[in-house]
């Protein structure tokens, strides 16, 4: 499914008007090195289901997510399919050392990315240490995701999970929409169940169990915690 492209020009305002500048790559940068960056990057649309890059693929580009959610997942040698993250607004991808994608992107629902061709982006960034620090930070911030990803995988009750997962997200979403304590799931219940390497029946039956239970109300497009200390007390278990 080929995705359709508008490509931003020196006079598409797109870097000033940008919902996403404060906590995306091009924040470190000034009002004169913006102008030359807006030449860099092009706009990407994509619908839901549309991959944006595929794991093993020659890195070409890297891109900064504009709008919408993006789902990151590997494929294991049976068939499987392992989502090590979820990428929202503000999100860099395609940075690697092997010159390959490690993973594979693609849409939940329709999102926007910002793409920059990976040659002209390497020589801007060059000179200019200040948006070097800015890659770095983004780059510890996705390992500290990673590590987060590790220990909920190590934990034990699908309970415990979930409960970890849903306070994950709420921090996520709280940096781009302010605290709430209902949390967006645009995600299927297929996409969690893969996250936390659970099936699909044990994460349903967990959001069942948790709303019989009181803690979470299940509503549409996400959950309610009811309970938010209760919640907590299950991810800290």
């Amino acid at each position: 499914m080929k995705p359709s492209l508008v490509t931003i020009g020196p006079n598409g305002h797109f870097c000033s008007d940008c919902a996403v500048r404060e906590s995306a790559v091009c924040s470190s940068l000034d009002a004169v090195e913006l102008r030359e960056f807006e030449h860099l990057g092009r706009r990407v649309r994509l619908g839901s289901g549309e991959t944006v890059f595929s794991e093993e693929d020659i890195s070409t580009s890297f891109y900064n997510l504009l709008e919408g959610v993006m789902r990151l997942y590997k494929l294991l040698p049976d068939g499987r399919r392992q989502i090590v993250g979820f990428a929202l607004p503000g999100d860099f991808l395609g940075m690697n050392v092997s010159g390959r994608h490690n993973f594979s992107a693609d849409a939940i629902g329709a999102v926007t990315v910002c793409q920059f061709a990976k040659t002209p982006f390497g020589r801007f960034i060059e000179d200019r240490a200040h948006l070097l620090r800015r890659i770095n930070e983004l780059a510890i911030r996705e390992l500290d995701h990673a590590r987060d990803h590790m220990v909920l995988l190590g934990r034990r009750s699908a309970d415990e999970k979930v409960a970890a997962f849903l306070l994950g997200w709420r921090e996520r979403s709280f940096a781009l929409k302010g605290r709430s304590d209902t949390v967006p799931l645009p995600m299927s219940r297929q996409d969690i169940a893969d996250y936390l390497g659970l099936t699909i029946e044990t994460v349903s039956r967990t959001f069942t169990k948790l709303e019989r239970h009181g803690v979470i109300e299940i509503i549409h497009g996400g959950i309610r915690l009811l309970d938010p200390a209760r919640v907590e007390a299950l991810a800290a278990a």
